[in-house]
């Protein structure tokens, strides 16, 4: 049986496992990767990259390549009579956006770990964990009908929404917030090349019903679109759709509009949990961080740009704690607390009937009101921003989380 040793064993090679062993590596410690499947390799994703995402790919130093890559403005938002052109706005970000199918973005973030001088074992799946108390001693793994142990001093796991390990280390998703369910699929465009993303925010059911979410359209400058559907639920009011089918509907409706020709292809969906809505994230040396860590805004389904700051913010905590068992969640409560217990209760009321076809027209109607909405469910608003609508954003984080039965991340 294999063995192998190392200072950092990262489970998963997505944003975040691929943004926290390339920081660790690059911090001086020896880094193995592993992920079940054999990269390049699809994922389900809306593609889309804020400019949050942008700002970590570029201290990544993926600069070059994202040149490559189609810049988008903002968000052209859809609904309820009303359509309207938001461009990205936050003090402190960059003011431009794009889109990348997940099978070449993850695959280029792990090239930079490889360049880092991380070690990647991928198609080998970390079956199981032994354990000293809570300190993590071996991680096992199986390639094929090979079983493979890992011993580190410390283990970063990024093993998405399904995590195997969460379930063997007693990781708790709770569904009593909002979490979201979603599908996309990719379509040939003649507007591929579009500079906007576009969200239709009266997205309709079967029975011409506003759902609680969205259908959006990401323009991937290849001739294709990324097209999906997404809808919010909770544990009182779940999600009671056939989203292929929700999904098939939307892209005939758009068909036209966007010049869509032929059938989707590679069709997936997904069930996210939201805004920190999990529990038991960290042990003595080991930390969850991106999707594992329900690191996806509650507002519009984002994880990418979670998953590649978790993975930075893991790696520089390596050189600073010793145990993670507290420290790990408190690290992510400074970062995300205010802002996820506020947005995951405003994606609770959106579950409410009729509320979004009340409020939604009011809101379409202000191209102010909206671009303060953008702001805020795009997650433009960080820590260094002191203007008002970051202020007011932070203020009102804080007293939601006051009345949190549950914070995020506990």
């Amino acid at each position: 049986m294999p063995e192998f040793n190392s200072d950092v064993l990262v489970v998963g090679g997505g944003p975040a496992g691929s943004s926290a062993a390339t920081w660790a590596a690059r911090s001086g410690l020896s880094v193995i990767l592993i992920d079940k499947e054999v990269f390049p390799r699809d994922k389900p994703c809306g593609d889309g990259l804020t400019p949050r995402a942008i700002h970590e790919l570029l201290a990544l130093g993926l600069g070059e390549w994202l040149e490559t890559r189609p810049k988008n403005l903002g968000l052209r938002a859809a609904g309820f009579g009303q359509e309207l052109l938001l461009p990205w706005d936050g003090p402190s970000l960059p003011r431009y956006g794009s889109a990348a199918p997940r099978i070449e973005l993850d695959n280029r973030i792990l090239q930079v770990a490889r360049d880092a001088g991380v070690t990647v074992h991928d198609g080998v799946a970390a079956t199981d964990v032994s354990l000293d108390g809570d300190v993590i001693t071996a991680v096992h793994a199986q390639r094929e009908d090979e079983s493979i142990t890992y011993r580190s001093k410390h283990v970063i796991i990024a093993d998405g929404v399904r995590s195997q390990l969460g379930r063997k280390l007693k990781r708790e998703w709770h569904r009593d917030t909002a979490y979201g369910v979603a599908a996309r699929a990719y379509i040939t465009s003649e507007r591929s090349d579009d500079e906007w993303i576009s969200s239709h925010l009266e997205l309709r059911g079967s029975q011409n019903e506003v759902l609680s979410g969205y259908g959006w359209i990401f323009p991937l400058g290849n001739g294709e679109v990324n097209i999906g559907v997404g809808t919010l639920a909770t544990q009182k009011r779940p999600a009671d759709l056939n989203l292929r089918a929700l999904m098939s509907q939307y892209t005939e409706i758009r068909r036209e509009e966007w010049k869509l020709s032929g059938d989707l292809r590679l069709p997936w969906s997904a069930m996210l949990p939201m805004g920190g809505a999990v529990s038991g994230i960290a042990g003595s040396n080991f930390m969850f961080i991106g999707d594992a860590a329900g690191c996806v805004n509650p507002l519009n389904g984002e994880g990418i740009d979670y998953g590649l700051e978790t993975g930075r913010l893991a790696a520089q905590m390596l050189a600073s704690e010793t145990d993670f068992t507290h420290a790990w969640p408190a690290e992510l409560q400074a970062h995300y607390g205010y802002a996820f217990s506020i947005a995951r209760r405003l994606a609770g009321y959106l579950t409410v009937p009729r509320l979004l076809p009340t409020l939604g027209p009011i809101g379409m109607r202000s191209r102010s009101l909206m671009k303060v909405a953008l702001r805020v469910m795009g997650n433009l608003v960080t820590e260094e921003d002191k203007d008002l609508v970051a202020r007011v954003w932070r203020g009102a984080g804080k007293v939601s989380t006051a009345f949190d039965q549950r914070k995020p991340f506990s």
